[in-house]
């Protein structure tokens, strides 16, 4: 069954809603690393295939996150395989939203695959925005639920 263009903006808007659980848990001193895992065992196939990951802020031999380990890790640190993690997910987003703008409605989908392209916006509790550009690409998986195979992050080029 073909993914349709509403079940693409449901799984990027789950993955906003995902980051913001996550820095909300931190916030409130709750479990944000289960709830780390848990948002990525939603939204990321790690489980039945392999994932594509190269978030922001990650760099070096750790600069590619092909393991669920290394996909928490990024997004709550703690883990000693990957000692220059700080938490994405933990620098106080409040409001995460997406906008598909690399080309007329920037997203592309064939069959089982949705690829998008264009920018997230992440605001923090004094609301600063910070502009991510994102590449997600999303298959339907074997419970009929999207979720990432690729994910590219990229903090916006501004020329010197």
């Amino acid at each position: 069954m073909t993914i349709s263009l509403s079940q693409v903006e449901e799984a990027q808007a789950a993955w906003c809603a995902g980051l913001v659980r996550i820095a909300s848990a931190y916030k409130s001193g709750a479990d944000f690393r289960s709830e780390a895992a848990a948002v990525v065992d939603e939204l990321y196939d790690y489980a039945n295939g392999t994932v594509f990951f190269k978030p922001t802020l990650a760099h070096g031999n750790n600069t590619f996150r092909c393991t669920r380990d290394g996909a928490i890790s990024y997004f709550v640190g703690g883990n000693e395989n990957y000692p220059e993690d700080t938490g994405f997910a933990l620098k106080g987003w409040t409001r995460v939203s997406f906008d598909n703008n690399a080309a007329e409605n920037g997203i592309q989908i064939h069959g089982e695959i949705a690829i998008t392209m264009g920018n997230v916006y992440l605001y923090d509790d004094h609301g600063m925005e910070t502009r991510v550009d994102k590449t997600f690409v999303f298959r339907r998986c074997g419970d009929g639920k999207l979720r990432l195979c690729v994910h590219k992050s990229a903090l916006p080029y501004y020329p010197a």
